[in-house]
């Protein structure tokens, strides 16, 4: 059994980012899936890059541009996106806002490339 209010996780910061975090919310026992809240602070950003595995992700609160592929996204609260492994993706706060989002990957190997 596990319950945990999500403020009280570590926070890290993210290599090659402007102005975000990331904690991990699930145990560290888990062995089939990850859930991780993520923080880009208004005027931060992600820079393009692939993972091997897909992702799932649900906006907890603000507004970001994302990229996905070659399609734009206007991404705000309540809003739902899936990643497709190996596909290209980018996030940018830019509306002045900050933008925080869960972010669900299996506990399959992933490999990061920064485009």
């Amino acid at each position: 059994m596990f319950c945990k209010n999500s403020e009280n996780f570590e926070k890290c910061s993210i290599p090659k980012t402007q102005k975000s975090s990331i904690s991990i919310l699930s145990p560290k026992e888990e062995k089939d899936f990850l859930v991780r809240k993520i923080k880009i602070e208004a005027g931060g950003s992600m820079p393009k890059h692939t993972n091997k595995i897909q992702h799932q992700q649900f906006v907890l609160d603000g507004e970001a541009k994302v990229i996905i592929g070659d399609k734009e996204f206007h991404a705000k609260k309540g809003d739902f996106l899936y990643i497709p492994s190996s596909i290209a993706h980018y996030y940018e706060a830019c509306y002045g806002k900050d933008y925080e989002f869960l972010c669900m990957i299996t506990t399959k190997e992933d490999y990061i490339e920064f485009l």
